[in-house]
């Protein structure tokens, strides 16, 4: 068996990807025609070409442009299924996905139609395509309390049934004024048995890492590539084993890192600290869970026993339930 083959053989679990992102070209495309006007191409090629980012915030811009097409809960509902079938198409077997309640209520749905739509998908995720579903509410920092309060009342009264945890993402330098709106959110959340699942250093110093950590109770951080600029938050991370949903290709794409040969990948895994690798924004950054295998294979170098070891730590970081958790586990543990 080739490492290729081996890496398509592995049970994987995708804990880092947004709703909107995961996106296919073919299912944007629809949206774009079905949603006429909007700034989001309507052929292929231009489509393609409108994914190729600057910066950052230039991916933030599309980000939102291609977010605005999704104004009804058939919309949502249709993004989780097809996520779910192009993971099972990588032997994907469990996702935990990010979705922004925010960006639905400025379009006008109610909590209500977007909670029956998530729902309505995570079943037919699992009865289409048998890939169980779980949901991130996340806040996106650069809307501040408002977008805070509106996820929170989201999260608390009308949740989907496979709601797990609770995160933060958006652009990271936007936080800072909106500090104690977010601390209340998570809060709030954590006390209703919500998981904390924020993003924190991806295009932001060790100070954000330390933020998440310190006050908003991280569970898991969404990147937190930065954190080895700060060798004691590195001690602290590997103490507590707090896990870091790494994004390879992400990273590069929105420029974060130059070229994927400099990933801090190699150096995360060194420090003994707690790795697990995602997609993010698939479609968006022309990739899959499966190409992230193949990237800590065919450019760091990781055998087989350390791909083994990542889909582990995913299985492990998720919030299945144990029987599920277990049952994972061993299959990868049948692997050649």
């Amino acid at each position: 068996m080739t490492t290729h083959a081996f890496i398509d053989a592995l049970p994987k679990v995708e804990l880092h990807v947004h709703l909107v992102g995961s996106a296919s070209l073919p299912t944007v495309l629809e949206l774009s025609r079905r949603h006429p006007g909007s700034r989001v191409p309507t052929t292929e090629e231009e489509l393609r070409a409108f994914y190729v980012f600057r910066d950052f915030e230039d991916f933030a811009r599309v980000y939102q442009a291609v977010n605005a097409l999704v104004r009804e809960p058939e919309d949502v509902a249709t993004l989780v299924v097809g996520l779910a079938r192009d993971l099972a198409g990588q032997n994907g077997r469990y996702a935990e996905v990010t979705v922004t309640p925010y960006a639905h209520h400025v379009v006008g749905m109610p909590m209500r139609a977007v909670t029956e739509a998530l729902d309505l998908a995570a079943r037919r995720s699992l009865d289409e395509h048998g890939v169980r579903i779980g949901y991130i509410f996340d806040i996106p920092g650069e809307y501040g309390a408002e977008a805070a309060r509106i996820t929170l009342d989201h999260a608390l009264q009308e949740p989907p049934q496979a709601l797990v945890a609770f995160g933060l993402a958006g652009i990271e330098q936007e936080r800072v004024r909106h500090r104690d709106a977010f601390r209340d959110a998570f809060r709030a959340a954590t006390a209703a048995g919500l998981h904390s699942v924020p993003h924190a250093g991806e295009m932001t110093g060790p100070e954000t890492v330390w933020e998440v950590v310190e006050h908003l109770g991280a569970e898991r951080i969404g990147h937190g590539i930065s954190c080895l600029d700060d060798p004691r938050l590195v001690a602290h991370l590997r103490e507590a084993q707090i896990p870091l949903d790494v994004c390879p290709t992400s990273n590069v794409r929105t420029g974060q890192v130059a070229h994927i040969k400099d990933h801090p990948l190699p150096r995360l895994l060194d420090e003994g600290l707690f790795v697990t690798v995602n997609s993010d924004d698939p479609p968006m950054f022309a990739t899959t869970l499966t190409d992230e295998y193949r990237v800590a294979a065919d450019v760091f170098g990781l055998d087989r026993a350390a791909l083994a070891a990542l889909a582990r730590n995913a299985v492990t970081a998720s919030y299945l339930d144990p029987a599920a958790k277990q049952a994972l586990l061993a299959e990868i543990g049948t692997l050649p």
